[in-house]
Order: structure tokens, then sequence, then C-alpha cells
């Protein structure tokens, strides 16, 4: 039995004598699948998410832990375990990524920094990973592995290994210097979601314990979108200011911040570069190719306010994004 049919019987108990549409939703860059399901006047979500492919004991334990600090998440009604089917509460459509363009839009992000600040207050629980030295080493890896290796074919001169050793080091250390709090580690434009006159979060279950700067990246540096430079620069201030009060942040000055912040961008870009390389290779998932070269720009631009990152951004400039334009007008074709 395939498994639409499986999800089909999974379902069926659930809704008895009622009928029920069943709509694909597009779906995440993970293996995980997503319908809506309608119902007369309600609707619902429904997750695939095979375990033969993917843990979802993170899914289900982060749910109760996050839901119990007060934070909005898709509610899980149903499961089937044992199959990876889950009946969800349905929290509309519309993602900050579609509230962009709104006149209040600086609002919108001010309420989730605080927000983000929240979430870094949370206790460690038993399913978040530590954001380690050697967890930072591999998810640099991926941009070697998959966009410099496989995706444009590039071969690294002595001198070109020594200079991404030298950068891998200073990003891991950037990020291992600085305080430790819990990271959803994708606190993106796509996974806020605006339901009723709440900010809800999805695709948290790769929380991690890591380093304080890391979801303010994520949501202010998205690969997604990218803010104006005075915008961005009166938010990170604002969230400077946030996180001081909320004491994340103990005697550390702007700059030590902006620095902890501008690195920790060039880390979880180069990681995201590789990663939307890796979709379209591993995964048949073509879509991310878009954002890879102004994932790219952020590290060349990023790279030119730090002399230790001169020579990175050069190679980036240089090299990387001229051969990955190549590549891409090939795939476009």
């Amino acid at each position: 039995m395939n498994r639409y049919k499986s999800l089909q019987q999974f379902l069926n108990p659930h809704f008895k004598e009622d009928e029920y549409q069943l709509a694909a939703i597009t779906g995440d860059a993970s293996f995980r699948r997503y319908f809506r399901v309608n119902t007369g006047d309600q609707s619902y979500i429904v997750m695939d998410s095979d375990p033969d492919k993917l843990d979802n004991t993170p899914y289900i334990e982060l749910n109760k832990v996050f839901s119990q600090h007060g934070f909005k998440l898709p509610k899980i009604l149903q499961a089937d375990e044992k199959q990876g089917f889950f009946l969800l509460s349905d929290l509309g459509n519309t993602h900050l990524a579609d509230l962009l363009g709104d006149e209040d839009r600086t609002l919108h992000y001010k309420h989730l920094i605080k927000l983000s600040a929240q979430w870094a207050q949370i206790p460690p629980a038993q399913y978040m990973k530590v954001f380690d030295g050697e967890f930072l080493q591999f998810e640099l890896s991926i941009f070697r592995d998959w966009l410099v290796d496989n995706f444009i074919g590039e071969q690294l001169s002595a001198d070109e290994q020594q200079m991404w050793q030298q950068a891998c080091e200073l990003l891991v250390n950037n990020a291992l210097e600085q305080p430790i709090v819990t990271v959803h580690r994708d606190f993106h434009s796509r996974n806020i979601m605006r339901t009723g006159q709440q900010w809800a979060i999805i695709d948290y279950q790769d929380a991690v314990q890591g380093p304080v700067c890391y979801d303010l990246v994520s949501l202010l540096r998205d690969c997604y979108f990218k803010l104006p430079e005075q915008e961005l620069d009166y938010l990170l201030h604002y969230a400077y200011d946030e996180f001081s009060e909320q004491q994340l942040l103990q005697d550390t000055s702007f700059a030590m911040f902006k620095r902890w912040f501008d690195l920790t961008g060039v880390q979880r870009h180069l990681k995201a570069a590789g990663i939307f390389c890796r979709l379209k290779l591993r995964d048949g998932k073509s879509g991310y190719l878009n954002n890879v070269l102004p994932t790219l720009t952020y590290i060349s631009n990023v790279s030119k306010e730090y002399p230790e990152l001169t020579a990175l951004g050069q190679w980036i400039e240089q090299t990387i994004i001229p051969q990955t334009k190549q590549r891409l007008t090939k795939e476009s074709k």
C-alpha cells in the first residue's frame, strides 16, 4: 500500500462519516509532506513524516516543551508514530514572508525580536542537541561538500585550503564564545506564522542549545528576504537593548554583539548555500537555487567588514560567485 492510501486510512476514523478533501501544501526543505484537510467548515493539517527517513520524537516532545512555555505551535491532535502520520491544528496561510511589504514590517520584527528573546530563555530540554564545535564544523562542511565540490566542481589550491580552514576556525570560535541559549535554528520568515493576533512558530524540531545571536541572524539576515541596511541597523540595536534587558547578554558591548551577529551570519549562510545545492543535487528540489546567489552575496558583503575574513570574502566574490552563476545558467536552460 502506498503512503497516500495509508494516510487516508489514518484519517478515516477521525472523520468517520464526514466527507473530507485532502489538498497538498507546498512542502518544506525536509522529507516531510503536508496536506490541508477540509471537512465542513473545519480545516486541519496532516503531516506525513516517514519514520524511515526522519526521527519524529523531537517533533513530538519539543512540541510539549515549547507549548508549555506559552508559545503557539501547531497542536498535535492525533498521531500514528509508527507510520509517521500527524493530524495537526491549522494555523492558516499567513507567514511573516507574506507580510514583508506591510507598513508595519518594522513593528512585526520588533515583536519577533522580543519573542526570540523569550524563546532563548527556555531551559535546556531532552532532544535539544548542543551546537558544539563538531556540529558547527559539520555544518560548514556542507558548503564545501555540496556547493564547492559537487555543484560547481571547484578544486581548492593549497592556499585556499589553508584559508578555508582558518575561516572555519574563526567562525566556530565566534559561535562558541557567545552565551549559550535555546535556539530555534531556522527562525526565518517562512517558519513564523500570523494566526489571529498571535505569532506562531513552526519547524521547531531541530532546536538546539547554541549561540545567542543565531536566531537573530535567521530572522534579520533571512536567506529569503533582505532587509534594507538602515532598517537592519535599527533592528540590531533594538535587539541588543532587548537581549541586554532580558539578561541574555552580560557585559557585552554593542560592537562585540554586532561581531557575534555578523560572523554567525557568515557561518549560517555558508551552511545554507550548501544546503540549497544539496536540495537540488540529492533531493531533486530545484526551487531553492534562486536563494544561492543572495546568500553568497551576504557572505561576501559581511566579510569586507572584517580583515580576518578578507581572504574568504575575496574567494567567494572572485571564484565561487562567478562559477555558481555559470552553473545556475546551465540549470536554467
